[in-house]
């Protein structure tokens, strides 16, 4: 019997994690690992005791037509980064990776070209995360070295992410 690699072991997970999103749109499950161990999880959803969308039966954004990467002000979600880094302390995220895997749900399919958008880039830099591994496929993943986002500051561009 052939083992499953590590990083879509981890990525499994992840895109299990993601089944508890609520979010009308899209989806996504993170999962933050360091030295083989999971040290937390997040998924896209309202803010504890808020209504999630799901359960209003509407998208604020959707009906205002707003694309995707942009007015995450009017979202009443908290992003699966987010929510995985909220949790643990920084010291325990230092040179850890994060493994992130998405699902739109209109389609019920992954979604191939997921990023991090700006806010959660800034997020994950500062928890201290030296990776972030992305599902595009069942068995096809990217990683992304977190430097890079600082090295190539996409504030300072016209990129949205996501």
């Amino acid at each position: 019997m052939k083992r499953r690699d590590k990083h879509n072991y981890y990525l499994d997970i992840a895109e299990t994690v993601l089944e508890r999103g609520t979010c009308l749109r899209r989806n996504f499950g993170a999962i933050i690992v360091k030295n083989d161990e999971i040290i937390s999880t997040g998924y896209t959803g309202a803010p504890r005791r808020r209504k999630n969308c799901i359960d209003l039966g509407y998208c604020r954004r959707e009906q205002l037509g707003i694309p995707r990467g942009e007015r995450y002000e009017l979202c009443r979600s908290v992003h699966a980064e987010a929510n995985a880094i909220i949790n643990p302390s920084r010291m325990s995220m230092l040179g850890g990776v994060m493994y992130l895997a998405g699902k739109d749900m209109k389609t019920g399919e992954l979604i191939p070209d997921a990023s991090s958008c700006a806010m959660c880039k800034r997020l994950i830099i500062n928890a201290g995360i030296d990776k972030v591994v992305i599902r595009n496929e069942r068995d096809r993943y990217t990683v992304v070295e977190v430097q890079s986002w600082i090295d190539n500051d996409d504030s300072l561009s016209d990129e949205f992410g996501y």
